[in-house]
């Protein structure tokens, strides 16, 4: 063999060898995102809670309430630190937690969180200072991804104040952070928080995100009182429970197993509480909305992310977060995302079809004050008789082609259908 074979050879096996990697590292982020993501996360979250007030003794007993109350075994399983925890940077210029609020570290806090079965998020924002003012990871992405990987942390929520508006810049700082967290060593689930106001629900995904919020923040009320036609408007008048349901129902194409539309934290059980949740008009909702909330969240596959306090939940809180039935439809492996199938004034239908072959329907009220409503299962495209299962009610209700009932303002009915003929 001459010495231009002997290259040729060379330049072939170093060829294979480089679409091997290559085969090898897209299957390897495909596991990773399969494995991470699969269904939408559920977890709890501090922010709408605590704001920025926030310390590891709250955590710790935060952890120890999820226990108890029933959510761990219920499905949430991640609990997330948000904005606040952050102390500055050392002389290594490693990004701490803030020493009086996090005296013992994330680490050993990870640690705590762990041993419960509980996973652990933190926070952190794509500019030089995040929403509240404190440190945040622009320029310093790859260091930060390996110290939240030394941690042991299992998830992060990077948000985006303090970035410039264009689309171009938020693609290429969050590509870079999830790079980095791909890097890291650790599997870390990555929340892109941009509001939606640059459509993240287009290239999200792609920039490596496992979901992505599509509207802004969640106060804690049903639906704002002044008119928008852009989303970007709730950014000042305060987006409700319906308003964002509004955003998401014309996304569901792009959702599913590996990437998910988020729609903001849970505001179930917060009853109108003073702090992030209750500005803009945030001053509660009733406890029929909050079921609605809930119904809605997961015939939408929305993450399924609880900001009350855990330590003190009422009966009529526990009676929505916990329900398994429900919290199903959200999980259920298929991964499609509800469509809506009516849309008027006055009502809504979504439709969900479900891994085994069953069908979730959501039929939502938006009236103010009760109204009848009736459907023919076949204006969804539904052919046959269904046992219908009322969620709420965990029962059946009836059998047949069609339904009709009333429904109080603003409730939602969640049923399972499973065709009989």
């Amino acid at each position: 063999m001459n010495t231009k074979q002997k290259a040729r050879t060379a330049i072939h096996c170093l060829a294979i060898f480089l679409n091997l990697i290559s085969i090898t590292a897209h299957a390897q982020n495909a596991h990773y995102d399969a494995v991470l993501v699969a269904t939408p996360p559920m977890g709890w979250m501090t922010w709408n809670y605590f704001g920025d007030k926030i310390n590891e003794k709250d955590i710790k007993e935060m952890a120890d309430a999820m226990v108890s109350s029933g959510m761990l075994d219920a499905g949430y399983h991640y609990l997330m630190i948000d904005d606040g925890w952050q102390g500055g940077r050392d002389s290594k210029n490693e990004m701490i937690p803030d020493p009086v609020k996090f005296p013992s570290g994330i680490k050993a806090l990870a640690a705590y969180v762990h041993s419960k079965g509980i996973k652990l998020g933190v926070y952190s924002d794509a500019a030089q200072l995040t929403c509240g003012g404190y440190t945040a990871s622009l320029n310093f992405e790859e260091q930060d991804a390996k110290t939240f990987a030394s941690w042991d942390v299992d998830y992060l929520k990077y948000d985006y104040c303090g970035a410039p508006s264009d689309s171009i810049t938020a693609k290429a700082r969050y590509k870079k952070m999830a790079d980095a967290l791909h890097n890291s060593g650790r599997e870390i689930v990555f929340g892109i928080c941009e509001w939606g106001d640059r459509k993240p629900w287009l290239w999200a995904k792609n920039a490596g995100g496992q979901l992505w919020r599509i509207s802004a923040d969640i106060r804690d009320k049903w639906k704002t009182d002044k008119p928008w036609t852009d989303q970007r408007e709730l950014h000042t008048i305060g987006a409700g429970v319906l308003d964002i349901v509004d955003v998401n129902a014309d996304l569901a194409p792009f959702a599913g197993p590996g990437g998910w539309n988020d729609l903001d934290m849970l505001v179930i059980g917060l009853n109108g509480r003073k702090g992030p949740s209750g500005d803009l008009g945030g001053t509660g909702c009733s406890p029929t909305e909050y079921q609605s909330q809930m119904s809605l969240w997961s015939i939408m596959n929305a993450p399924l992310i609880a900001t009350n306090d855990l330590r003190t939940m009422d009966d009529a809180t526990k009676r929505i977060l916990l329900n398994k039935e429900v919290i199903a439809i959200n999980q259920d492996p298929l991964g499609k995302q509800a469509e809506r199938k009516v849309k008027n004034r006055d009502w809504n239908v979504f439709m969900k079809p479900l891994k085994n072959g069953d069908y979730a329907v959501a039929i939502l009220n938006r009236n103010s004050s009760e109204k009848a409503f009736s459907i023919d299962w076949k204006e969804l495209g539904l052919n046959g008789s269904y046992t219908i299962n009322d969620l709420w009610l965990k029962k059946d209700i009836g059998k047949g082609k069609k339904w009709a009932g009333k429904l109080q303002s603003h409730e939602t009915k969640l049923f399972r259908l499973k065709k009989v003929s």
